[in-house]
C-alpha cells in the first residue's frame, strides 16, 4: 500500500504499540541504507517535510535524521508491507547514512550485484569535471562526445565479433567495456542509465 497522510491512518498502529519499524532503501542504487521505527507524528512529519524522520526509542522524541550530520535523506516513496505493520521508505541520501561515515548501516555485507551498477555510475559522474591527467575517464570526457560516441560503436562491434565465434571470455570482456563507455556516453549527454531504464519500464508495461 502507498502511504499518503490519508492512508497513514490504515496502517496496523494499534497492532504494533503505536511504532513501525521502518526500513529505508537507496531509491537509485536499491542498497539498504538503515533501519528505524516511526510513531504517527514521524510519519505525518515525514510526509508533510518530504525528509525522512524516526521517533528515536532513545531520545524519547522525533528525530529528523541528518539533523546533525546535515546527512539527510530526501523522501521519494513510502509503501507498507501486506500486513501494514512496517515500512519500506525509497530516499535519496544526501551523504553517508551511517554514523560511522559509511553509506550504509550494513557496510559489511555484500550489495546486490545491480548495485553496482549504480555506484559505478555516480563515481564515472563525479569524473566529468575530474582532471584529465587524473584518470581514463576523465580523459574520455575531455574529448568530447563524438569520441565517446565512437568507442560505443568500436565496443559494440567487438562485443557482437566476440559473440559471433563463441568466445566467451572474450565476449564478457568486451560487454563490460561496452557497458562502461555506454554509461560515460549517457553521463556526457547529460543523461543516466536510470532514462534508459525508465524506457525499458515503459515498453515492458505495455
Amino acid at each position: 500500500m502507498k502511504i499518503t497522510n490519508e492512508t497513514s491512518k490504515q496502517l496496523a498502529w494499534k497492532k504494533m504499540d503505536n511504532l513501525l519499524p521502518v526500513v529505508i532503501q537507496d531509491s537509485h542504487s536499491g542498497r539498504v541504507l538503515m533501519q528505524g521505527y516511526m510513531d504517527q507524528e514521524a510519519l505525518a512529519k515525514t510526509l508533510d517535510s518530504g525528509k525522512v524522520t524516526f521517533f528515536s526509542r532513545s531520545k524519547q522524541r522525533l528525530w529528523m535524521k541528518g539533523e546533525t550530520s546535515g546527512n539527510t535523506l530526501d523522501l521519494v516513496d513510502i509503501s507498507a508491507d501486506c500486513d501494514q505493520d512496517s515500512l519500506l521508505i525509497l530516499a535519496k541520501p544526501n551523504g553517508p547514512t551511517c554514523h560511522t561515515g559509511a553509506s550504509t548501516c550494513w557496510f559489511n555485507s555484500e550489495p546486490p550485484t545491480m548495485t553496482f551498477f549504480a555506484e559505478l555510475e555516480q563515481v564515472l559522474a563525479e569524473r566529468k569535471e575530474a582532471d584529465p591527467s587524473t584518470s581514463y575517464t576523465a580523459e574520455l570526457y575531455s574529448k568530447g562526445i563524438k569520441r565517446i560516441a565512437q568507442k560505443v560503436g568500436e565496443e559494440g562491434v567487438e562485443t557482437a565479433l566476440a559473440a559471433a565465434v563463441q568466445d566467451l571470455d572474450e565476449l564478457k570482456n568486451e560487454s563490460a567495456d561496452l557497458l562502461y563507455h555506454l554509461i560515460v556516453l549517457l553521463q556526457a549527454s547529460n543523461l543516466s542509465l536510470n532514462d534508459a531504464i525508465e524506457v525499458l519500464k515503459a515498453r515492458h508495461n505495455k
